[in-house]
């Protein structure tokens, strides 16, 4: 009876094994292989509220609120997403209604069904002509790129008259 208990317990053992095989052959693929493929969708019939983080892109149809943190993927708002959250993504895609701050690494497309408001902070931007946007937009240069010489200013050329000064005497000719 002893060795047909022993055979019992070998015999548990290697219907472990295939599983733990299985786990292996299932891991998630690289992230280079993710991004350009794999999405999850919010449906049009869902409604999420608090934080998303993912390696994988994301299309809301549905609700959302809170926050958004997919830093290497994309964020897309369907026609039929209402969106009120703080984004931070490598690019964002608008069609529907989005209430909140964008903070892209790439860059915010604004279709012409969107309707936008908030601020937005990236290194590109498009919108579509017949789009809703009351924005804040701040278009960041690459590190790599020389520094713009600033706009000219009166008393940046060195000049000691101030704008107020020139203007009696202008009078004075007339």
């Amino acid at each position: 009876m002893l060795k047909k208990r022993r055979n019992d317990k070998d015999d548990l053992k290697p219907s472990f094994s295939p599983v733990s095989a299985e786990i292996a052959a299932v891991s998630p693929p690289p992230v280079s292989a993710v991004s350009g493929q794999e999405k999850t969708v919010i449906g049009q019939h869902i409604s999420v509220e608090g934080v998303v983080r993912g390696k994988e892109n994301l299309v809301i149809e549905g609700s959302m609120k809170g926050s958004i943190e997919l830093e290497k993927h994309q964020v897309t708002v369907g026609p039929n997403g209402k969106v009120e959250a703080e984004i931070h993504a490598d690019n964002v895609i608008i069609s529907g209604r989005l209430v909140g701050n964008i903070k892209a690494q790439g860059k915010v497309e604004i279709t012409k069904e969107a309707d936008f408001c908030g601020e937005i902070k990236a290194q590109r931007i498009s919108v579509e002509d017949g789009a809703y946007l009351k924005a804040v937009i701040e278009l960041e240069r690459p590190s790599d790129k020389k520094e713009m010489p600033k706009p000219f200013s009166p008393t940046a050329s060195g000049t000691d008259k101030s704008p107020t000064s020139a203007s009696p005497e202008l009078s004075k000719g007339k």
